[in-house]
């Protein structure tokens, strides 16, 4: 499926930036050989997901997200997630108040996380998997629009292993092949059910094999299965999965929720995790994703940058 005049017409006279976002130098991965001898260099991101109580509340706005992340955190690149503006898509006037507050705040515009827009690795159910398929488009024109270089999507499906890679395989290439004509990134996050395994994950990108289709690797969404009260019944070596996945990776989730006296992630070793970014050679943005629960939204966000910066100090 290939977009029309019209939506051609759309992106085209809206004002985008030009220029070849959707490869972002700023998170290419170089060979590990390589990296083994660089200082190891990234920049830090904020996840809108990591203030998702507060905005669900009324107690923020969407707008405002870019300057509370660079005047409350200090940090200049951000993450939306589109359920908080899920109406806005195709409103023109709206995108552009998001870039001017970005931009008066110095701030860059790095992705928007999609959900809620159909399963694209649905193989039971073609005509609703190619509708999901469709249901991106509005978004990649969104994200050209926000001067972002990707959107994250997500590889769920029904059925088996090897019905939903297939399916998966197919919906990402045909809307990374529509992606392509925006400069946009199509990237997938370790996000539940098979893509929670990081070898299937990444046979999925490998057998879609286009440059502008990776990973967001996330360090904690590794759960396999779910039982009562969602408590993981199974989880895959979390740093086994970031590990497969760096090599195709164009943006990375660091995701916290509790931390000790010393001000370490209780859950995943920060050291040990961003040792296997820094060996992939990444020197991209890591986004803060806190969904922790002791610590306030704005105490984690800092409790976890922090350790980002420590380690990456340590590791330097």
């Amino acid at each position: 499926m290939r977009p029309d005049l019209k939506r051609r017409k759309f992106i085209k006279t809206a004002g985008v930036f030009g220029g070849a976002l959707y490869l972002a130098p700023q998170a290419v991965v170089k060979a590990c050989g390589e990296a083994a001898h660089k200082k190891f260099r990234f920049d830090i991101s904020l996840a809108q997901w990591s203030l998702h109580r507060a905005l669900r509340k009324g107690e923020m706005d969407n707008l405002a997200f870019a300057q509370i992340a660079k005047i409350k955190f200090g940090i200049s690149a951000v993450e939306y997630v589109n359920t908080f503006f899920k109406d806005k898509a195709q409103d023109i006037r709206y995108l552009n108040q998001m870039k001017s507050v970005s931009r008066d705040h110095d701030v860059r515009n790095i992705l928007i996380m999609i959900d809620r827009e159909g399963n694209l690795g649905d193989d039971t159910d073609k005509a609703k998997r190619s509708q999901a398929v469709r249901n991106h488009y509005k978004w990649v024109e969104a994200a050209r629009q926000l001067e972002c270089h990707s959107i994250r999507v997500n590889a769920k499906g029904t059925g088996t292993g090897e019905e939903v890679k297939k399916a998966a395989i197919d919906s990402l290439s045909e809307l990374s092949a529509f992606a392509k004509d925006y400069e946009i990134n199509v990237i997938v996050e370790n996000h539940g059910g098979y893509s929670s395994n990081g070898q299937w994950l990444s046979e999925v990108i490998s057998g879609v094999n286009m440059k502008n289709c990776g990973t967001l690797p996330d360090f904690g969404n590794f759960c396999l299965e779910r039982g009562e009260n969602r408590k993981c019944l199974a989880e895959y070596d979390r740093y086994q999965g970031v590990k497969e996945l760096m090599h195709y990776a164009k943006g990375v989730s660091a995701k916290s929720h509790d931390f000790n006296e010393h001000g370490d992630e209780t859950r995943t070793d920060y050291r040990k995790m961003l040792r296997i970014v820094k060996q992939a050679g990444y020197s991209g943005h890591i986004g803060i994703e806190y969904e922790g629960r002791e610590l306030s939204e704005p105490e984690g966000i800092r409790a976890t940058k922090k350790l980002l910066e420590k380690v990456r100090e340590e590791l330097s």
